[in-house]
């Protein structure tokens, strides 16, 4: 059997594609055969076999694993048909394989994935001497066998152990990795991955101290007793000579190297993960692991600028094949960042306030304290590496990209970014402590480039921060630092530090307080004449980005002239390069658009003067496939959109007879190049001219657009096409249905509320995706209100028919909304008849019945997740208007009603969750709307979530409590990037799925329980709900009991 699974292995290499499907499906076939699993591990053990032949049937065991060992694995299909002797043997040899003395690292690493899978199913029931197998072997393996039984280890605390197998285990494993970490006869590299292990270990700690938190706590006491010395000791350990160039990589030289410096990281990992879970365990020894990470910064500099920003420069950000980084940037980043987690403690920033209380007795200076020389060090550490500059040149949007903090190659000049706005975060003196660091480097007889800009990079890093709290900076100070970006800006040798230096200039002009205001003019005149004139492209956008500062403050009577100097520079700058070039960066696509939109703000009645609107959407349609591009111009559309509809219907219509034209062809472009994110952006531009519409709409409005989106809804499209084409048509709907009803389309023949009705059946048809149809339910909602019944005579039956069968199919949350608002809003008025129709409709299917029980189930079991306030006060008077009628027809109609919990603790996995899904009690309508409204209730007002975040920012960067230090510091809100991580994460929240309710709505819900507190059709139901759910109520008027709870 075996050559005929080698045969295989080896199609599964071929290049074919055929064949290697065909291999892989027939070694699929063999999964139940016993033999198999064993010859696929002799295969793997054969040294004279190919080695990529020896990784194949590795991969195809763990494939065999994956799928068929045990239920307990998240991607398990089944089914599980290898008897246990078998398992048996392949415990064992595979774990040889792991653990062999000569095997490749990539066999030992492919081997011990097997292993610490089958270990997640097995261990401790089936393999109960793994683990003291594997920990009798390492005091007397050699380097070899030694480094697969730790990647083995390091797989299993990954993934191998749960909370309990790993408490039973900690104390024999982190003795056995620690002596392996001290023992200075071992492989520096062999001796990090014993760290590694280490650090992992604290992981699964967390978790297990949530259910024993006494014997973790007295656990890492100990186990921190003795591994913190030697961390400390290999953080103060000087790295060894730097290798000589043309050494080769196995020299002892390089890996010595090498060696000290992963050992040096893996130590400074650990004790940043130390320090930010358990860190009153290192409350004692802060000051003297600041002092020396900051030494050790300080001793890593010269070979950090030797090895990374000279022109000399060596590849950074290594890691060898057990993921043990190596290089030094990547130490220093580390560093850098165990530094900021050094900052967060009370100890360091009481020994920053001493030391910032005492000023220089000479001349009233800050003297050099640790806040001096912190800076200082982060201005070294912050220059422009090589590899970035020569990036930067070749590649704009790579310099943009790294300016917008966006870029997903982290380095130590992002690392210095973020200690410079921690120390800012503080309220010190950041600004005034560096000027005279800036000041002796831009004074320097002789000028050093990278210094220069890398001093502005970190002012700009502090001023961008201080604004971010809205500090006033003293103007003086301001002027003193503009001086020095101004000597950058006149910089002609150096590209780079030229365009920091506009930068710099446009957060310091603008600072908060606008002490520079009456500065604004001028620089934002440099700017734009630095944008048509100068040669480098990296100096043009930096104008832009300091543009963009400018425009915001400048005054209103100076709109008209910016704005038209800011688009004639634009478009020079375009019309000067390959757009389609252009095109393919999404940075600088960006920053064009944005600076156009600044301009456009400024004044957007003034847009129809120039071409602001035609520069815009040349910019549009080659940025159309770039949602973040396309997302700009929305803004600067829906800015001149909203400005020109408030001016009156003279000035709409203008607008419409400007932008019209390039919209309609736009869409022709589409069509005609199948081009779907250039359709995508015309139609959702049409969506916002529509929005904003004047009453009436222009003559001939809709004639132009209708057909276009008729036709466009009728073409297999992206979903968002559909969408905006179905809220533009719903839009002209809402402003000018009377143009819409009297227009027919020459070509078609079909009048306006024909097209209408075809459009709505063809998104409700069952061809067609949720995604598309998701704001169908608005359209057909919008024509039943403006044609009314006498218009729509038999259709409206029809329409609402077709709207019930289609919600009974409907999966996404926002379609299904969409859907059933279309009735909750006719139930705002007519419960009743609502009621009484859907008891007439019969729908098929799985989720089939009456359309009463498949529209009162599915608006039930979604309505809490809809979104928007005026849907959900909609939404709550329709459901309360259908509990009054007390109707008997929705008793005998059952629901989902409670989740049933699960007795088991653990969390499922995907994969469990689909085989065991969630249970729900089963209860009648007539409750579940009941329960339905009471979580209504309860639902927490916008006040006191923002009341909330607001508190947990103050708290973090203005409290100096001494308890501190012992709640995990795994978040920082006090740092600019996290406040705008979250805050962009919260309007997410707010834009998708954030389910929120207005104070009268509230008031409503209350008023209405307490009306029909005494009722006894409510009485009844009270008896049936929660405790939780009665408590809510009791609650509800101001905590004081009322007659909902009596009875």
């Amino acid at each position: 059997m075996e050559q005929q699974v080698l045969d295989l292995l080896a199609s599964t290499l071929d290049p074919s594609g055929p064949i290697r499907s065909n291999a892989e499906r027939r070694l699929e076939q063999l999964y139940t055969n016993d033999a198999f699993p064993m010859s696929l591990i002799s295969i793997a053990s054969h040294k004279s076999i190919p080695l990529e032949h020896r990784q194949a049937a590795l991969l195809s065991l763990k494939k065999l694993v994956l799928k068929t060992w045990s239920p307990s694995i998240e991607e398990y299909e089944g089914p599980n048909q290898t008897s246990d002797t078998v398992k048996d043997q392949v415990r064992q040899s595979i774990l040889s394989i792991a653990t062999a003395v000569d095997e490749p690292k990539k066999i030992i690493g492919a081997a011990s994935y097997v292993v610490s899978k089958i270990a997640s199913a097995d261990f401790p029931e089936q393999w109960p001497t793994l683990l003291p197998t594997l920990l009798a072997l390492v005091p007397q393996a050699n380097d070899a066998q030694l480094h697969g039984v730790l990647v083995v280890l390091s797989d299993l605390v990954d993934d191998g152990f749960d909370e309990e197998q790993f408490a039973g285990s900690a104390a024999e494993l982190v003795k056995c990795i620690y002596d392996v970490a001290v023992n200075g006869q071992k492989k520096l590299m062999t001796r990090s991955l014993a760290v590694s292990i280490f650090r992992s270990c604290l992981d699964t700690m967390e978790a297990v101290m949530q259910t024993n938190p006494d014997s973790v706590q007295q656990f890492m006491q100990s186990s921190s007793d003795v591994w913190v010395p030697f961390f400390i000791e290999t953080v103060k350990a000087p790295l060894p000579s730097m290798p000589v160039e043309g050494e080769e990589p196995g020299s002892p030289g390089i890996g010595g190297w090498r060696g000290v410096i992963a050992l040096k990281t893996q130590a400074v990992k650990a004790l940043d993960k130390i320090h930010t879970l358990f860190p009153h365990l290192l409350g004692p020894r802060t000051i003297e692991l600041f002092s020396a990470i900051w030494e050790a910064l300080q001793a890593h500099l010269t070979p950090y600028h030797i090895l990374y920003t000279g022109e000399d420069q060596k590849e950074g950000q290594l890691e060898d094949s057990d993921r043990l980084p190596y290089s030094l940037d990547l130490l220093v980043m580390e560093e850098l960042d165990y530094t900021q987690t050094l900052l967060n403690t009370p100890t360091i920033k009481q020994a920053f306030d001493a030391q910032l209380a005492a000023p220089d007795v000479t001349n009233g200076a800050h003297s050099a304290n640790w806040m001096t020389q912190v800076l200082a060090l982060s201005v070294g550490y912050a220059h422009i590496s090589a590899e970035d500059a020569n990036m930067w040149e070749f590649d704009v949007n790579t310099f943009l990209a790294e300016e917008a903090a966006e870029t997903a190659q982290y380095s130590a000049r992002n690392a210095c970014a973020g200690v410079v706005t921690k120390l800012c975060s503080y309220n010190w003196p950041v600004l005034e402590s560096l000027l005279s660091f800036t000041k002796a480097t831009f004074e320097e007889t002789s000028p050093n480039s990278k210094a220069r800009e890398a001093v502005l990079y970190v002012v700009k890093q502090a001023v961008e921060e201080m604004s971010a709290y809205e500090r006033v900076v003293n103007p003086e100070l301001l002027k003193t630092y503009l001086e020095y970006a101004r000597l950058a800006m006149q910089d002609n040798d150096n590209d780079m530090l030229r365009g920091r230096g506009y930068i710099t200039a446009g957060v310091l002009v603008t600072a908060p307080g606008k002490p520079l205001a009456e500065l604004v003019p001028d620089a934002a005149r440099q700017a734009i004449k630095v944008i048509e004139t100068d040669g480098s492209e990296i100096v043009q956008v930096s104008g832009m980005k300091a543009l963009q500062q400018y425009l915001k403050d400048l005054p209103k009577q100076l709109a008209q002239e910016y704005q038209i100097q800011t688009v004639a520079a634009i478009s020079g700058f375009l019309s000067s390069r390959d757009l389609s070039e252009i095109s393919e960066g999404e940075d600088l696509l960006a920053t064009l658009v944005e600076t156009l939109r600044d301009a456009i703000y400024t004044d957007p009645t003034l847009c129809l003067e120039h071409p602001a609107i035609d520069v815009l959407f040349t910019l549009a349609s080659y940025g159309a496939k770039s949602w973040h591009t396309t997302d700009i111009v929305n803004e600067a559309f829906e800015s001149a959109v909203s400005t020109m509809s408030s001016r009156g219907s003279e000035a709409y219509a203008q607008l419409c007879s400007k932008v019209l034209p390039s919209l309609t062809g736009a869409l022709d472009v589409g069509d005609m190049t199948q081009e779907n994110s250039l359709s995508d952006m015309a139609v959702t531009l049409m969506s916002v001219l529509a929005e904003y519409g004047s009453e009436p709409l222009p003559a001939g409005f809709v004639a132009t657009i209708v057909p276009k989106l008729y036709r466009l809804i009728f073409l297999d499209l992206e979903f968002s096409v559909h969408q905006s084409a179905t809220l533009t048509m719903k839009h002209i709907l809402s402003h000018d249905a009377a143009q819409l009803f009297d227009w027919t389309d020459p070509e078609t023949g079909k009048g306006g509320l024909e097209i209408i009705l075809l459009v709505i059946d063809r998104l409700l048809g069952p061809s067609v995706q949720d995604s598309s149809a998701a704001e169908v339910g608005g359209l057909a909602m919008e024509l039943v209100e403006k044609a009314g019944a006498e218009r729509l005579g038999p259709y409206l039956m029809q329409l609402l028919q077709v709207v019930a069968i289609r919600l009974s199919t409907a999966e996404r949350a926002d379609f299904i909304q969409n859907l059933v608002l279309v009735f909750a809003r006719l139930a705002l008025t007519n419960a009743k008849e609502v009621l009484d129709f859907l008891a007439q409709v019969q729908v098929e299917g799985v989720e089939g019945g009456t359309g009463l029980e498949v529209v009162m189930r599915k608006w039930l079991e979604n309505s809490i997740n809809f979104s928007g306030y005026d849907a959900i006060r909609q939404n709550i008077i329709a459901l309360t208007n259908i509990y009054k009628l007390h109707d008997d027809r929705l008793a005998s109609i059952q629901t989902k009603g409670d989740l049933l919990i699960d007795s088991q603790s653990r969390i499922k996995t995907r994969s469990q969750a689909k085989k065991q899904p969630d249970q729900y009690s089963i209860i009648p309508v007539p409750l579940k709307l009941a329960k339905v409204l009471i979580q209504e209730l309860v639902t927490t007002p916008n006040n006191a979530g923002m009341g909330l975040r607001k508190h947990s920012i103050t708290q973090t960067h203005g409290s100096d409590d001494d308890e501190w230090e012992d709640e995990p510091a795994i978040l920082d809100l006090g740092a600019q990037g996290t406040r705008q991580d979250l805050m962009g994460f919260m309007d997410e929240m707010n834009q998708w799925n954030l389910h929120q309710t207005d104070d009268e709505t509230q008031q409503y819900l209350v008023h209405f329980f307490n009306d029909v507190a005494n009722e006894p059709y409510f009485q009844e139901m009270y008896h049936a709900l929660t405790d939780a759910e009665r408590e809510k109520l009791m609650r509800m008027n101001d905590g004081r009991r009322h007659s909902v709870a009596s009875g």
